[in-house]
Formats: structure tokens, C-alpha cells, sequence
């Protein structure tokens, strides 16, 4: 064993124990200690001996930096799907993109028994203007297989200079063939609200992901649909149709602020886990903007994490219909922390329950009304057409809050400003 390496391997040695002894104590009080420090330089040394067999039989040299870099994506990558060890530029992108910008193809991508799956293209992205659709199961990024090269590697393939152009083979249900696509990687700014009213006093209120903006973007859109509903009838907004469908999810603070919008108190989500920081309870606070009037929540298969924890929280409380299908079923809560020299780790750290102290991890949210729905609704741009003659979800949405009696806890009058 060369020099160098033994001195990294002492290094990491060293670590292991101490990392181990520090945060295990209180585990360990009840405990035989040298059982317990004889097992973990077990574990150590055996990693010293996997890591000099591999530098020196692999088939390709590789230097102690990148070996290292290895062993620890491959220590929290097998933990589970969504934990992750990012390097400089992917701590970057992730920071980026949970403020609405960042560069690629606009895809929101899971890793789901071995296969990477598409929980939805974003909206107005290449991927979307393609015709990349949630559920897809991506099966090769230009020459490389993501069956050998997993997550993170598909991520990065997916990502690149803009105007490079990227190749995406996928296979769909009910299709034969896979589907190959090809993709202009660009600039992308996140637009996640789109608003529309229908019928003169309901508003429609369409969410493509939670980023850091979306709760004040969707106050801001709901006080216009209300302005637009008591010009347009005379009358306060009567309804909401919140389309959560296809919504991957996002900041969790970010749900939270969405479900306060509708809620005046009570428990917005709470979440478990081994740490303080970790276990945790979200509560609404007083103030129902649409002052009590009706909401259904639309959602389907791709409607995800956030976008879960928004669809429970408000159908737990009776503050709206939930309509739709079975929602994705993520309702694990991960925590970025920064490391050294730009680097960083995305830990999953909480499981979360919605207010009934369900866990939809999984499972996902049942809706209160199921509707099964068709290809191509909604439409992936936050621009499009809404569709009331094929859209069946939409239409049943519509249908429940003309029947809905509306009440509310003031009575519109000519005074009336939102």
C-alpha cells in the first residue's frame, strides 16, 4: 500500500471512529464500548482493503481524490433514491433551481425501483414542447444507458451549455418501440402560476412546481382573479379550481405558504425524524384569502412531494375536493447541507404526515372524487388552451362547484376591494 493512500486511509479511519463514538454515545451507554469500537475498525479496515484492491487491480488507474469521491456518493446514493452527494456545479444547479432558473431540458426526474422515471416535464421547457410526458421511462441519454449510469449521471447528461443539443430515448405504456427525442438544451425561467377565470365568478389557479416565489406569485394571481370575478358578476370569486396536476413538488416552506393561503389554522404538515431540526410541525395562521369560498384540488399521478402535502393538508382540513387519480406518493422530506469547497449532500431527514397523521409515502393522496384522466390535459403550457370538453378532470371540477352552495363569512357588496 502505497504511501499516500495509507495516510488518506488513516485519515478516513480516524473519521469513521470519531464521527462514530461522537454521535453514538448516547446509543452505546447501555453497551459493551469494545464490542463496539472492534466492530467499526471491522467496517474501517475493511474499507481500506476494498479501496487498495481497486487501486491497484481496476482496469483503468484512478486516483485517490476521485476513489474517495466515489465511495461517498455510493454511501448516501444507497441510503435511498432521493438522497444524493453533489459536487460544486450540481450544489449549484439545485440552488439555482429552487429559485425558478437554471439550464437544461426541463425535466423533473425520479429514480423508482432501478428505473428513472419522468415525474414531469416543466412547463414551457424543451422537454415539454417535445412531448416528453410524465411516467416515461427514460432508457438512454444519447450513447449512455441510464440503467448503468443511474440518477445523478442522468441528471448530468441532461444538463449542459445552452444551445447544445441532447438526445432522450424513453419507453412509454402501451407503446411498443421506445420514443426518442431530440432536445435543444436552453436558459429556462420558471413561470409556476398561471391563472384564468371561467365562468365570471370561479377562478382557475394552475401550479407547475413550488420554488421560493410561488406563494406570493399565486397571492398575487388569486387578488386579480378576484378583481376580474366582481367586475366581471358583481360578486366575490364563488370558486377555485387549484390544478396541481403534473406539479413534481419543490420547497417544502413553499407548500406550506400555499396551504395557508386557504387555511385560517390548524396543522399544515408535520414531519419525523431522528434530529431536532428534523422533527417538526407547520401550522396555518388566521386568514383565508378567498374569505371561505370553495376549492377543488386537481391532481394525478404526476403530482408530487409539495404538491402532496397541499392536496392533504386541504383535504384533511374538509377546505377543499380533492379530484382526480392517486397522486406520485413521496412524502419523504430531504435537507440540502452545505459542505466543504462548494460541495454539498442532499439527506433524506423526515418522513412527513399530513394533518390526519397519515403518511402518503408510497401511497400518495387519494382523491375524494376519482376521474380518470386523458393524454395531454392539462396542457403542459402554462399558455395553452383549457380544454372543457375533453379535459374530463376540469369538467368535473366545474361541475362540483356550480353545485357547491357558496358561503361565505362577509356578504359581497359595491364597497368590496380584495
Amino acid at each position: 500500500m502505497s504511501l499516500k493512500t495509507r495516510g488518506i486511509l488513516v485519515v478516513v479511519i480516524g473519521t469513521i471512529l470519531g464521527v462514530s463514538l461522537s454521535l453514538g454515545g448516547g446509543v452505546l451507554a447501555d453497551r459493551d464500548r469494545p464490542v463496539a469500537r472492534e466492530l467499526t475498525w471491522e467496517q474501517a479496515r475493511m474499507l481500506a482493503e476494498v479501496m487498495e484492491r481497486v487501486k491497484r487491480d481496476y482496469v483503468e488507474p484512478i486516483d485517490d481524490a476521485e476513489l474517495l469521491e466515489s465511495a461517498i456518493r455510493g454511501m448516501v446514493s444507497d441510503l435511498d433514491r432521493h438522497s444524493t452527494f453533489m459536487d460544486a456545479d450540481e450544489y449549484q444547479d439545485i440552488r439555482i433551481s429552487t429559485s425558478g432558473r437554471y439550464s437544461g431540458v426541463g425535466l423533473d426526474i425520479s429514480q423508482v425501483d432501478n428505473r428513472i422515471l419522468v415525474i414531469s416535464p416543466i412547463d414551457g421547457t424543451p422537454a415539454q414542447r417535445v412531448g416528453v410526458e410524465a411516467g416515461d421511462e427514460i432508457i438512454q441519454v444519447d450513447d449512455y444507458s441510464v440503467v448503468v449510469d443511474g440518477l445523478s449521471d442522468t441528471i448530468d447528461q441532461l444538463r449542459g451549455p445552452t444551445g447544445t443539443q441532447v438526445t432522450l430515448k424513453v419507453r412509454r405504456e402501451n407503446f411498443d418501440d421506445p420514443l426518442t427525442f431530440h432536445l435543444t438544451r436552453q436558459r429556462i425561467k420558471v413561470v409556476s402560476v398561471r391563472h384564468e377565470l371561467l365562468d365570471q365568478s370561479i377562478g382557475y389557479l394552475r401550479l407547475s412546481q413550488f420554488n421560493d416565489s410561488t406563494p406570493e406569485e399565486a397571492g398575487r394571481a388569486i387578488e386579480v382573479l378576484m378583481d376580474d370575478a366582481n367586475e366581471a358578476s358583481g360578486q366575490m370569486l364563488t370558486g377555485l379550481i387549484l390544478d396541481l396536476r403534473n406539479n413534481p413538488g419543490g420547497i417544502l416552506d413553499s407548500a406550506v405558504g400555499i396551504s395557508d393561503l386557504f387555511l385560517d389554522d390548524g396543522v399544515i404538515v408535520s414531519a419525523r425524524g431522528r434530529t431536532p431540526e428534523s422533527h417538526f410541525t407547520r401550522a396555518a395562521e388566521i386568514g383565508d384569502i378567498l374569505d371561505g369560498a370553495a376549492v377543488v384540488v386537481l391532481v394525478n399521478g404526476g403530482s408530487a412531494s409539495a404538491s402532496e402535502i397541499v392536496a392533504g393538508a386541504l383535504q384533511d382540513h374538509g377546505r377543499a375536493t380533492v379530484v382526480g387519480t392517486r397522486t406520485f406518493g413521496k412524502g419523504l422530506v430531504q435537507t440540502v447541507t452545505p459542505l466543504s469547497r462548494g460541495r454539498a449532500i442532499k439527506l433524506t431527514t423526515s418522513m412527513y404526515f399530513t394533518p390526519s397523521g397519515d403518511s402518503i409515502n408510497e401511497i400518495g393522496v387519494s382523491p375524494d372524487v376519482y376521474v380518470e384522466g386523458a393524454r395531454g390535459f392539462p396542457d403542459q403550457r402554462l399558455n395553452g388552451d383549457l380544454d372543457r370538453e375533453q379535459d374530463a378532470q376540469l369538467i368535473e371540477a366545474l361541475g362540483l362547484l356550480h353545485d357547491i352552495p357558496v358561503m361565505y363569512s362577509r356578504a359581497p357588496d359595491e364597497e368590496w376591494t380584495p
